[in-house]
């Protein structure tokens, strides 16, 4: 039986997120929804109390700076952090990705560590116009040039893109090797031929920037490559799996226990035919569902962070979390936005800003599709050992 009961450290840093969200972030979500964005000053004051904190880059190692949590503990945060907006998370927490430590030490000089102090902001740079969930189907290119490269291409829906200084921009530099051709670069902002394009407009996650970017035969040093040529698509997976857990899965149940718990306090206090709501089993039904898909995609989520804590591969348990997390935080969504009435269709209350910024979820990192495959292929090659690597097939 594993038990996910935080150790007294782990409480406390939970707690702390808890009180720095709610004090901190909470109350800028209206301003960020009606205006869409967040100011810079107080995108900067709020990196510095995280900081002083030690909320800074949680996810990585302590010897270079970070919080240096686990794949559970990392996610017991991040279903707090994921009771408020994207970029509010990304501001007061960063958005450090592990894949910088595949760098090597000047690699992690020149821009991991500013990363983890809050210095240099970056964003991953996989998706384009004609490759989305088949990342391997890119078609930027990387020619060699002396001891460099020269990039050619053009990639969308980057992430903070317009706030980020640098970026890790996955393209082709073998194109008779197929996956294993796919290498990694460190592309800073204003090389020449490099251009950051438009701000693409999205139905949610107001205040976060999602770019195009353009690569005109932008000349990069040798020191660009990251993690050695071939390894890319590799790398991508192993990074975007462990974001796929925290930023989708944690987040997602966050973002869910928030609305059931609006959801409870409706039913206590609004009133029809002369008793509260909750009496009626309609609503009660709607409050059970939620509970008790939220409970279990919560315990979903740690166990697949603990299988990857103990060093097992995990793929289809984190496939499983990518589908049942980014859907049930739109079914509780939509539960709560009817709990609701009126109130919840308008932006008087969160309910329905929520409901736009959960639905990609369901999009991006994969689609809901491609991750009911990966399950699907894991069941068929592994059998159901896939539930239970502890206990072997049926």
């Amino acid at each position: 039986m594993i038990d996910f009961t935080p150790d007294e450290e782990t409480r406390l840093l939970v707690e702390t997120v808890r009180r720095f969200v709610e004090a901190e972030l909470r109350p800028l979500e209206e301003e960020v929804e009606a205006s869409g964005r967040l100011d810079p000053a107080v995108a900067t004051a709020l990196l510095a109390k995280s900081r002083d904190l030690g909320l800074f880059a949680m996810n990585m190692p302590v010897d270079l700076g970070g919080g240096g949590l686990d794949a559970v503990q990392l996610c017991l945060v991040e279903e707090v952090a994921g009771t408020t907006k994207d970029i509010l998370i990304r501001r007061a927490f960063g958005n450090v990705y592990e894949v910088l430590l595949a760098g090597d030490a000047a690699q992690h000089e020149r821009w991991l560590l500013p990363s983890i102090l809050g210095e240099r902001v970056y964003s991953i740079a996989i998706t384009e116009p004609g490759a989305g969930s088949d990342a391997a189907g890119i078609q930027t290119r990387a020619l060699r040039d002396g001891d460099g490269w020269r990039l050619n291409g053009h990639k969308q829906f980057v992430s903070d893109g317009a706030f980020s200084d640098f970026f890790v921009v996955s393209a082709v530099t073998d194109p008779d090797a197929g996956a294993r051709g796919i290498s990694l670069f460190l592309v800073d902002k204003g090389l020449a031929g490099f251009t950051v394009g438009r701000d693409q407009p999205m139905m949610g996650l107001r205040g976060t920037s999602h770019v195009e970017l353009f690569f005109d035969d932008v000349a990069l040093d040798g020191q660009c490559l990251l993690g050695g040529e071939g390894r890319g698509l590799r790398l991508v997976l192993d990074t975007i799996g462990r974001i796929r857990l925290a930023h989708i899965g944690a987040r997602a149940v966050g973002m869910a226990t928030r609305l059931l718990d609006m959801m409870v306090t409706q039913a206590r206090e609004r009133r029809q035919f002369g008793r509260p709501i909750g009496d009626f089993q309609m609503m009660q039904a709607l409050l059970a569902d939620s509970a008790m898909e939220i409970a279990q995609t919560r315990l979903l989520v740690l166990n697949a962070a603990r299988e990857l804590d103990l060093g097992l591969e995990a793929r289809e348990k984190v496939s499983m979390v990518k589908v049942q997390a980014a859907e049930l935080v739109g079914r509780v969504a939509d539960r709560a936005l009817q709990m609701h009435g009126g109130m919840g269709f308008s932006k008087d209350l969160p309910i329905e800003r929520i409901a736009r910024d959960c639905r990609v979820m369901r999009i991006f990192d994969g689609t809901s599709e491609i991750h009911r495959t990966v399950v699907a292929r894991g069941l068929l090659e592994k059998g159901v050992a896939i539930l239970n690597p502890f206990a072997g097939g049926a």
